[in-house]
């Protein structure tokens, strides 16, 4: 098959390509990005010497520039990672994500509709259904949940779902959307959490942690992640949302003790710092649909992805020490 990934420069984008590549080898790959602050090219360095793939220079809400790769390439599945996903950016230029995480995937789906693409991926957040309450554990998210977003960031998302929804009854268009807990892993960008903190623990540099810590996110290893997406774009039901969740929830609080226990370093680099707007308490997600149907299963438990991400930063310093740098855009 010949597949289209939007934004697989970044870190979940990336790894998926990766992970593409490796299990379809026969399949073409062809990668869209537009190369902002946190899609990094040198990530897709070893993509560029497999003979299927190809990497585009281009923003999906550029219309003529994604007409023209549709008609170029033929594809039989379009995957969208294009996103802005920061949410304290968000929250200091929400415009930005209207125009790429909304006006673009609507973009992209007209290029599905003119060009007959076989199934059109949403890859979505957990965030869009808001917050749960911390005392309630017995509490999770399923596909039915209303969508109760927070931020700029997840309302940006939720509008960009219910689009791919109204294509899908309005006009036919084969869909399909997941929505995934917190992921980490290899290339994640330095300013989510898990790398932040490893990072800068590594350079012995404060640690910021909004409030008090106490934040619950259910944490998802990129590569159940992408594992989840390949049998969902494949094998699951048009017009269907599946919820991926790694079943490890923990507060930020406890994955920071974790980050500096494994780095033998101290707690006393932890600072607690003014919590951001509309940070929400608890995500937890209920995976039963995608279990059920599609009989896939998170393979990680989060303390063994925890050590293979800290060894991958420790391993691999030049890649996010670069990114640091002032010249890193340039």
């Amino acid at each position: 098959m010949n597949i289209l990934v939007t934004g697989g420069a970044g870190f979940i984008g990336s790894n998926f390509i990766y992970y593409e590549l490796k299990k379809h080898p026969d399949d073409r790959i062809v990668c869209l990005d537009a190369l902002t602050y946190a899609g990094n090219f040198d990530t897709l360095s070893a993509a560029m010497e497999h003979r299927n793939f190809r990497f585009v220079h281009g923003n999906i809400e550029d219309r003529r520039c994604v007409d023209k790769l549709f008609g170029e390439e033929h594809f039989d599945i379009a995957v969208n990672f294009a996103a802005e996903s920061h949410v304290d950016r968000s929250v200091t230029n929400p415009e930005t994500f209207l125009i790429t995480n909304v006006l673009g995937t609507q973009v992209l789906m007209d290029a599905c509709r003119k060009y007959g693409i076989k199934r059109f991926h949403q890859v979505s957040t957990d965030e869009v259904y808001g917050e749960l309450p911390i005392d309630r554990t017995d509490l999770f998210f399923t596909e039915a949940a209303p969508l109760h977003a927070s931020s700029p960031y997840s309302a940006s998302k939720a509008s960009a779902d219910l689009f791919v929804l109204a294509y899908h009854r309005t006009y036919g268009l084969s869909v399909s959307i997941s929505r995934c807990g917190n992921n980490y892993g290899p290339y994640q960008f330095p300013e989510k959490l898990i790398p932040l903190m490893i990072t800068r623990a590594l350079d012995d540099q404060p640690l910021p942690l909004y409030g008090k810590g106490d934040n619950v996110r259910d944490w998802l290893f990129v590569e159940d992640h992408c594992a989840a997406i390949d049998i969902i774009m494949r094998k699951g039901r048009s017009g269907e949302i599946y919820n991926v969740g790694g079943n490890n929830e923990r507060s930020n609080i406890d994955v920071v003790r974790s980050i500096l226990t494994a780095l033998n370093k101290p707690e006393t680099l932890i600072t607690f710092v003014a919590d951001r707007p509309g940070h929400d308490k608890r995500y937890a997600i209920d995976s039963n649909k995608v279990m059920t149907e599609l009989h896939w299963r998170p393979n990680t438990k989060f303390d063994d992805g925890l050590s293979q991400t800290i060894k991958w930063y420790v391993d691999h310093e030049d890649w996010w020490q670069r990114i640091l740098r002032d010249n890193y855009i340039k």
